[in-house]
C-alpha cells in the first residue's frame, strides 16, 4: 500500500491552497469548505491517486515499453481525471458550501467542458509527471500540477456555468 504522511500532507495542503484561492476569486470562501477540502485531499485524493499511479506503473511495465508505454501512461492518467472525477470534485465543493440545489446535470455539463478544455494541458503535464518523475515523488509533483488544475476546475462553474 502506498500511503505516506508526506502524500497526505501535500494532497491536503495543495488542494486547500488552490481551492482557497479559487474560493476567494469566486466569492465562495468558507472555513467549512477549507477544512472539508483539506480532508478530501489528505484522506481521499492522497490515497486513490498514488495507488492508481503505482498500479499504472506495474501494469505498463509488464506489458509495454518505449514510447507506447509513455503514451499509455499519459493518456491513462488524463482519463483518470475524467468528467466524472471532476464532477465528483464539484460535488464535494457544493456539498461543503450547502449548495446542493446546484448539483445537477448542468454541473456535469460544466465538468465535461472543463475536461475538454483542459485536456491538452493535462496531457503535456501528465506526460512529464508520469515519464520523468520517479514513482516516489510522482504524487507530490502531481499534487503541484493538480493544484494549478484544481484552481481552474474550482473556477470552471464561473467560466462555463
Amino acid at each position: 500500500m502506498i500511503y505516506t504522511k508526506r502524500d497526505s500532507f501535500w494532497g491536503g495542503f495543495l488542494l486547500v491552497l488552490s481551492d482557497t484561492i479559487a474560493s476567494f476569486v469566486s466569492g465562495d470562501f468558507s472555513i467549512i469548505r477549507l477544512v472539508g477540502m483539506f480532508i478530501v485531499g489528505a484522506a481521499l485524493y492522497a490515497v486513490e491517486i498514488p495507488h492508481y499511479f503505482a498500479w499504472l506503473e506495474r501494469f505498463t511495465r509488464r506489458r509495454l515499453d518505449g514510447m507506447k508505454r509513455k503514451l499509455t501512461k499519459t493518456v491513462a492518467v488524463a482519463l483518470f481525471f475524467n468528467p466524472l472525477w471532476i464532477f465528483r470534485h464539484f460535488v464535494f465543493i457544493y456539498l461543503l458550501l450547502g449548495k446542493t440545489d446546484l448539483i445537477n446535470g448542468d454541473l456535469f455539463h460544466t465538468a465535461i467542458l472543463s475536461f475538454a478544455f483542459n485536456l491538452p494541458f493535462s496531457l503535456i503535464g501528465n506526460y512529464i509527471i508520469q515519464n520523468k518523475i520517479s514513482l516516489k515523488w510522482r504524487f507530490v509533483f502531481s499534487s503541484v500540477f493538480s493544484a494549478m488544475i484544481t484552481l481552474y476546475y474550482s473556477l470552471s462553474p464561473m467560466i462555463f456555468g
